[in-house]
């Protein structure tokens, strides 16, 4: 998993492309999943984007995505889960402290941002603080609740 999610870092530019036209098709067929109801597709929708997310980016399904703010780095695959920034013990060699043969996942996030317009500029936005009542459920459909208005 750990190669497949430095990959993913090194193709950010392309995996934030294919992620911004899923997100249109997603909010353009909002009417449809409206007429199904959310709640009845949580579950299977959940399931693929975990099996996705979780090929590519060792995804933790917190339910509160922020890869394309991190450039395509998962910051739940911190062992301090800790979503606004590397720590204090980042090595010199850009591994983590906790990990040692497992780069910082926020050194990937820099490198990975570096490949998105507007990546790195996205990174300083300030993440709130994960909501673990949201854990396993589907970002994506929150994200069509969102950009659609409609509440869960």
């Amino acid at each position: 998993m750990y190669r497949v999610r430095q990959w993913s870092v090194r193709h950010a530019r392309g995996l934030n492309r294919i992620y911004g036209w899923l997100e249109s098709a997603f909010v353009g067929l909002a009417p449809l999943w409206r007429a199904i109801g959310h709640r009845r597709l949580e579950r299977p929708v959940a399931a693929v984007e975990r099996t996705v997310k979780g090929i590519l980016f060792d995804c933790r399904m917190c339910g509160q995505c922020v890869l394309s703010s991190t450039g395509m780095s998962c910051p739940m695959n911190c062992p301090k889960q800790l979503r606004n920034g590397p720590c204090g013990g980042v090595r010199e060699n850009g591994h983590c402290e906790v990990i040692p043969t497992m780069k910082c996942v926020w050194v990937l996030a820099y490198e990975g941002s570096q490949r998105i317009p507007g990546g790195v500029e996205a990174m300083r936005d300030t993440q709130t603080a994960v909501d673990q009542r949201l854990q396993g459920s589907s970002s994506w459909l929150r994200v069509v609740r969102e950009k659609t208005g409609v509440q869960a």
